[in-house]
């Protein structure tokens, strides 16, 4: 075999050696070859051999100090109790415990040795290194054999063609010897007897033919001799050859035996499970595993999403999870195996790793979803106006459209204040009008934005006998920040002490002009009682939606958006929604927030059943499978599937935000440990009727917080009052609140068990009261001081009696017997104690009166001096209130 024509490529797989590596170390030993499939000499053999044993062996000299390898030792000890052998003595009878056994002391020794990584990598490079070496070392070996060989053929075929050589001349030298002697001599062996033996005259007297014959025969043999040798040498050849082949052979079966012997053995035991070769061969073929130990580090394209847990991003890159978590301890992030890490630490994790990322956006799905509400294709068609009445508490709002839709609204919420916002169609001369009636309470605040955000025209309602209000206030800034025009309606006019123009007069201040004034706001004087202005007001508000050109896209998606939601204990989740583009139909799908479902049923304003409804017309909806919050856009998608996994993604998120924020918590609570002694907390469980109640009530219960007493709110839902709302107040030592709800018959008894009382509200005045109450008797009471009087000294008595007696006069207010004193002394306090005694000439009185003089002795002070003062003042509590 020619070794000078194997390539690169037959080389790495003959020596079992990473073609990728062979070529860096054919570049570093000075053989530039990047083609694996070119030709690998004999010279670049051997350069490459002397390459790597000069760098055979060699360390990094950059690595940390320290030792390459720590061993850990332990020992244990235990007694064995061991039964006493046949052959021991006897005890004597009589005597207790003996050859019951004897006691053993056993020590166990384990040893454990950690070897750190580049210890480890730098043996298999090194290891790597002597097998390559070897390779070439055989390989050169055996073209230097080759050549020994071949040199030693060419030295043999000479010597032949040598002595064939002399052979030739010493037999023409013998013949033409015997052709002299033939010539010379006369024949004498006619006439001679012979005396000797036929045999000895035979071998003496020889002729040229018998010397022709023995030079043919020698000739003969010379040539048998050398086919023979010939053929001894070819031979010997042949198997050299042969055995540098089964070398090749069995370094190309050790490099493919990781792999060869897997597979053999899986294939084996397939073919031993195909025949039922027994549960022992199934159980051994699965144990087998067709690990390959890799010869260099695996990089991986590791997908990132936008949250991902450290347990699933360390299974990407296949590491382990406790090598992941001292990973992030280094670059200073503290996480669990279960704590999700935002994409920009994932992004920096898999880089440390050396494993590159790939950035993945999950709101893919949501953008391509939502992607058709933003804007809707279709044909534009005109839809009617959704008018939100705004205004401050009890100004007329709900009496308003009461008398606009002819229904008793206001009748039906408690003591008359909209508890919750509504969302009503309303049949007119200029066409059909939405109408939104949000609270005025401060408490509802985020219910009046979303009002303002989901509408075209604002009613600002404005008691004409009480003017522009906090909330009034409010209602302006939310219309200016969702860019809808106003229309004043100026309400109570039929009043004596109505006012128009002071509305006006403060409208304007706050940046709100009439028309009739330069500006391009409507006031329209109204009474929602008697009816007065209501037909003026429903005018200008439909020139106003004229003006709006108001359109909406039908035949698209039906989107709209959450006005409110309720848990209905019949129906289940129930939520008022507002469409605004497309047609929402029984038996659509829908998405909203973290829910979907399946519509079951459409609700009009009036309780009835439609099938479908229309842009800018507010439905109930039945069928989500929760709760959505108030404000979240609901989409109508034809995939199911596709609106499942957008809502387990969100679902996903909002799970992961919670834990991030309980997270942050707990982590405030650290810092807050240190006054938790001094801070009372007040936890509550709060239920109500529909979602932005709750979300009211709770937002302004909590703002009851101050620095002594903190509200917590633990749980919060909609719906009736359950069991679990009471087992968690008990729990967590929580009042438990219902607003317009109540509790269940299994709830009541729990509670009446248990000793729990829930507090039931109608109206929000209400609870934000009695909570305030509760947590002002909460509050310590303040104890301040006030100075009755003040006392100078002017001449200081020795009594044996009474010891040191301060005369005094009284230069302010008045000094009492039983009140604490301060003796000042330059106006700095050197003494706080009681009077000891208090004297009027020699009688005992209790106070003495400004610019009187008296006697004064001090208790347990005996150094007043001329010119002190003796303060006398009185403690007072103060029971505190928020």
């Amino acid at each position: 075999m020619n070794m000078a024509q194997s390539t690169v490529r037959d080389f790495a797989d003959r020596t079992g050696v990473p073609l990728d590596r062979l070529l860096i170390q054919l570049r570093e030993a000075g053989i530039p070859n990047d083609d694996p499939d070119t030709a690998l000499s004999d010279a670049d053999k051997t350069t490459l051999l002397e390459h790597i044993r000069k760098t055979h062996g060699r360390r990094d000299d950059s690595e940390e100090g320290g030792p390459s390898q720590i061993t850990l030792k332990r020992r244990s000890h235990s007694q064995l109790k061991m039964p006493s052998g046949g052959g021991e003595r006897r005890a004597p009878r009589g005597s207790r415990g003996a050859g019951a056994g004897r006691t053993v002391n056993v020590e166990v020794r384990k040893k454990r040795t950690y070897v750190k990584r580049s210890v480890v990598e730098a043996e298999a490079a090194e290891q790597d290194a002597q097998v390559l070496e070897r390779a070439l070392q055989k390989d050169v070996n055996a073209a230097e054999e080759a050549r020994q060989a071949e040199a030693r053929v060419k030295a043999e075929a000479e010597a032949k063609a040598e002595a064939e050589r002399q052979e030739r001349e010493a037999a023409e030298a013998a013949e033409a010897a015997a052709r002299e002697t033939e010539r010379t001599e006369q024949p004498e062996s006619d006439t001679e007897t012979p005396e000797t033996a036929p045999g000895e005259a035979a071998a003496e007297v020889q002729t040229p033919a018998d010397l022709e014959a023995d030079s043919q025969k020698s000739e003969s043999e010379a040539a048998r001799n050398k086919e023979i040798e010939d053929d001894k040498e070819r031979k010997r050849l042949e198997a050299e050859a042969k055995r540098e082949r089964e070398a090749e052979e069995r370094a190309a079966r050790k490099a493919s035996r990781g792999k060869g012997k897997a597979r053999k053995k899986a294939e084996a035991g397939g073919r031993r499970s195909k025949r039922g070769g027994g549960a022992a061969g199934a159980a051994s073929s699965a144990l087998q595993q067709g690990f390959e130990k890799p010869t260099a580090p695996v990089i991986r394209d590791v997908q990132v999403p936008e949250t991902i847990t450290v347990g699933d991003l360390a299974q990407r890159m296949s590491v382990k999870a406790a090598d992941l978590i001292k990973e992030m301890m280094k670059q200073g992030v503290m996480a669990t195996i279960n704590q999700a890490i935002d994409q920009d630490t994932a992004v920096l994790l898999v880089e440390e790793l050396g494993h590159r990322p790939h950035i993945v956006r999950e709101n893919d799905l949501e953008e391509a979803v939502l992607s058709q509400t933003t804007e809707p294709e279709g044909t534009e068609e005109p839809r009617s106006a959704v008018v939100t009445i705004m205004g401050h508490v009890d100004h007329g709002k709900t009496t308003l459209l009461d008398y606009i839709r002819r229904a008793k609204v206001a009748s039906g919420e408690a003591g008359g204040i909209t508890q919750h916002i509504g969302a009503y169609r309303v049949p007119s001369e200029r066409g059909d009008l939405t109408f939104l009636d949000t609270p005025g309470h401060e408490a509802f605040t985020a219910m009046r934005a979303r009002g303002a955000q989901v509408t075209d025209v604002v009613i600002l309602v404005v008691a004409a006998d009480d003017g522009v209000m906090p909330q009034t206030e409010e209602a302006v800034k939310h219309a200016r920040a969702a860019g809808v025009p106003l229309v004043v309606a100026v309400n109570k006019i039929d009043r004596e002490e109505a006012d128009p123009d002071r509305v006006k007069n403060e409208l304007v201040a706050r940046e709100v002009v009439p028309e009739e004034w330069g500006g391009d706001t409507q006031f329209i004087p109204c009474s929602a009682l008697n009816g007065q202005g209501v037909e003026a007001l429903l005018e200008a508000v439909a020139l106003q939606a004229e003006l709006l050109e108001l359109k909406a896209v039908r035949d698209c998606p039906a989107s709209g958006v959450v006005v409110e939601s309720s848990l209905d204990r019949g129906r289940g989740p129930v939520a008022t929604i507002l469409v605004q583009n497309g047609v929402l139909s029984q038996g659509d799908t829908i998405i909203s927030g973290t829910e979907f479902g399946r519509v079951r049923a459409l609700l009009d304003e009036r309780g009835e059943r439609v099938t479908s409804a229309g842009p800018s017309t507010p439905v109930v909806v039945l069928g989500l499978s929760g709760l959505p919050e108030a404000g979240d856009e609901v989409l109508a998608v034809e995939d199911e599937r596709k609106a499942r996994e957008l809502i387990e993604r969100r679902r996903e998120k909002s799970r992961d935000k919670r834990l991030q924020a309980q997270k942050a918590a707990r982590m405030d609570e650290l810092f807050n440990q240190a006054q938790d002694d001094v801070v009372k907390t007040v936890n509550l469980v709060i239920k109500g009727d529909v979602q932005g109640s709750v979300e009211a009530l709770t937002q302004s219960l909590a703002n009851l917080s101050t620095d002594e007493v903190r509200i917590v709110p633990v749980a919060t839902g909609v719906g009736a009052i359950n069991e679990s709302d009471v087992n968690l107040a008990m729990a967590s030592e929580a009042l438990l609140i219902g607003f317009n709800v109540r509790a269940d018959a299994k709830a009541r008894r729990l509670a009446q068990e248990n000793d729990v009382k829930p507090h039931y509200y109608s109206i929000i005045y209400d609870a934000i009261d009695q909570l305030r109450n509760a947590i002002s008797g909460m509050l310590e009471p303040e104890t301040r001081e006030h100075i009755i009087g003040t006392a100078e000294v002017r001449e200081v008595y020795r009594s044996s009696q009474l010891g040191q007696i301060a005369g005094c006069l009284v230069v302010d207010g008045v000094v009492r017997r039983r009140n604490p004193i301060r003796v000042l002394r330059n106006s700095v306090v050197v003494f706080e104690g009681e009077l000891e005694s208090l004297r009027r000439f020699k009688d005992d009185v209790k106070e003495v009166q400004s610019g009187t003089e008296c006697g004064i002795g001090v208790r347990h002070y005996n150094d007043v001096r001329v010119g002190d003062q003796i303060e006398c003042y009185e403690r007072v509590t103060i029971e505190r209130t928020l």
